[in-house]
């Protein structure tokens, strides 16, 4: 395929970035969106000038979908997608459970189809900076804090906090060997929908290495901070701003008298190398896969890691709670 033809299915907050990205994208045609929410679908499909649809059937129409639409439908969505033997990229997390993921990956692996999941960050221009010098870690540690947003029914763990434990795995180089983890609920409506409102995970890698990632949805300011301390270098990485600062403890000492302490640290900034917004850069390694220029089968074994991560989170402190 030359352009491929995507159909866009959910036309919500995230659904309506989807689009703009989607029509921005010389790279891709969007030709339709489904979006139940008639007067919601028919504002973003006219933005777009696209055709609107409550549903979808054969999807004859496209080459490729996006699923944006919320948690609890990306499953049964994504079955009748495979089952048309469409490629699809799915918002994260691709299933509510992982044992649907799971069953997603088998359906994607099964027809040879690409499977791709909406772990954005993956796509950040300070990650991908890092990633061209990163070496050995020790110790990962992740926060990612955010205040209330009443219309997020599903809790942090799979809205948040799957983010960093997925990059986490992705700078260790290998999946944990054990994950545990502790949840708070404390909001009146996240009490009664048992969804975590804080989750605090600890991850150990088979190399020794360890990650502590907090993740709550209570917070009074965003944010979201990323530190990979190596042997020899501590490096520090703001995702909201996009940047890097890389710390090297060089020297200390004890003045004569006792009465002080002395220590010196190297301070580097380096040149964050894309400029790239990451939903359009998401958006372009979907289309190498679809191309086949991108690795699908490592692209599809990707996914299981970081959802298997939150759910063994989970079992964790549910077990803690009994």
């Amino acid at each position: 395929m030359s352009v491929p033809r995507i159909t866009l299915v959910g036309a919500g907050r995230m659904g309506s970035l989807h689009a703009r990205v989607l029509t921005e994208s010389r790279a891709v045609e969007l030709v339709g969106i489904v979006e139940p929410d008639a007067a919601q679908g028919r504002t973003i499909a006219d933005r777009c000038g696209v055709p609107w649809a409550p549903d979808f059937t054969d999807l004859a129409d496209a080459d490729a979908v996006v699923i944006a639409a919320a948690t609890p439908a990306h499953y049964d969505l994504a079955v009748r997608v495979l089952d048309l033997g469409k490629p699809l990229l799915v918002e994260k997390p691709l299933a509510a459970t992982y044992k649907e993921t799971l069953d997603l990956v088998q359906r994607a692996e099964a027809a040879d189809v690409p499977l791709m999941c909406g772990l954005l960050e993956r796509f950040n221009p300070a990650v991908r900076s890092v990633r061209e010098f990163a070496g050995p870690v020790c110790q990962v540690t992740g926060m990612r804090h955010s205040p209330f947003v009443s219309r997020i029914p599903t809790g942090v763990a799979t809205d948040l906090l799957i983010h960093d434990l997925d990059l986490a795995i992705g700078f260790a180089g290998c999946e944990p060997v054990q994950t545990r983890a502790e949840f708070g609920y404390f909001h009146p409506a996240s009490i009664e929908n048992r969804a975590e409102d804080c989750a605090d995970a600890v991850l150990r890698f088979e190399t020794g290495a360890v990650a502590s990632m907090s993740a709550s949805r209570l917070s009074q300011r965003k944010i979201r901070q990323l530190s990979l301390l190596e042997p020899e270098r501590l490096i520090e990485i703001d995702l909201l701003r996009r940047d890097i600062t890389i710390y090297r403890h060089v020297d200390e000492e004890i003045t004569a008298d006792g009465a002080g302490y002395h220590q010196q640290t190297i301070i580097e900034i380096p040149t964050v190398r894309f400029g790239e917004e990451p939903l359009a850069a998401q958006l372009a390694h979907f289309v190498d896969l679809l191309g086949g220029t991108g690795d699908v089968a490592a692209e599809r074994r990707s996914i299981l890691p970081p959802h298997r991560a939150v759910h063994e989170a989970t079992v964790s402190a549910l077990s803690a709670v009994g």
